[in-house]
């Protein structure tokens, strides 16, 4: 048996470059994991018995249609294992919110069933595989803080995010990503893209303030204009005391950076009074290879 968390992301920056030939959008954007996560754990199986997910997996019509699904069957059909899986999931990061939910789930399959069936595989086939799946999952299997491009899935590491204390209010909304993406040529002419030199040399330099500033998501301006309450919630956040506030990914998760933990824990206190949202006090997490 082996059990593996799978940490939620959140975006520090967030740039659109272009569309590609291949009909995703250019990105490029530094991507932080938090210890907001869930929990798997993978227990060995007859071949017979297939693979068993059990657990909360919302959004999907059946268990075969869920990324973990998908993931552990790509997992043991490229490594022809013969054995079944059973995966149980107790799932704690919110669906549809911009935080990488199925994506990390993803990424804690390959992590788990390498661990396993005791393959030892490094960080770059786990990643290969990935890139098969979706673009995020690259991102949650290596943690910490990264510049992603492409289409996220080519990842560099960068000096990583002081610990830091993170309020996270996501509403009760689901927010597409693919229709955010789709609709992001409706705003692109009237966007503020992010400096992400400006972010790097701010965590070399470990300068919260200069990561506050740097802050930037041009999908807020797409997600905005149909859900108005994540403006509310970022502007709640500041005048509660935040550092910045922000939408992270296609949102609708607001997250903001806090000084210290009493204070976001009284920030949580606040903003559950103001919004009828999940509402979370966490840190940044460290990189998991």
């Amino acid at each position: 048996m082996v059990t593996i968390n799978a940490n939620a992301k959140i975006n520090l920056t967030l740039d659109i470059l272009g569309k590609r030939t291949d009909g995703y959008h250019e990105v490029s954007m530094v991507m932080q994991s938090i210890n907001l996560f869930d929990t798997l754990t993978f227990t060995k199986l007859d071949a017979e018995e297939g693979i068993i997910l059990h657990g909360d997996v919302k959004g999907v019509a059946k268990p075969e249609d869920n990324l973990i699904y998908k993931a552990a069957k790509l997992f043991l059909d490229t490594y022809k294992i013969n054995s079944g899986v059973e995966i149980n999931l107790i799932k704690r990061i919110p669906v549809a919110a911009g935080l990488a939910g199925g994506s990390t789930d993803a990424a804690a399959v390959f992590r788990g069933l390498n661990e396993l069936f005791e393959m030892n595989l490094g960080i770059n086939a786990l990643c290969k595989m990935a890139e098969q799946l979706g673009s995020d999952i690259s991102f949650c299997l290596m943690g910490g803080t990264m510049l992603a491009t492409g289409r996220g899935e080519i990842l560099q590491e960068i000096s990583a995010m002081p610990k830091t204390n993170i309020v996270l209010v996501k509403p009760k909304v689901d927010v597409s990503t693919a229709w955010v993406y789709k609709n992001y040529h409706k705003v692109q002419d009237s966007v503020i893209h992010p400096d992400n030199k400006a972010m790097r040399k701010s965590l070399i330099k470990k300068d919260l303030q200069g990561i506050c500033k740097a802050l930037g998501n041009v999908l807020e301006y797409v997600t905005i204009l149909e859900y108005p309450e994540i403006a509310k919630i970022k502007q709640k956040l500041s005048d509660y005391g935040a550092m910045a506030a922000m939408m992270s990914g296609s949102g609708p998760t607001v997250f903001a950076i806090v000084e210290d933990s009493q204070k976001a824990k009284d920030i949580v206190s606040k903003i559950q009074l103001d919004f009828d949202a999940d509402v979370f006090a966490v840190e940044t997490a460290e990189k998991n290879f």
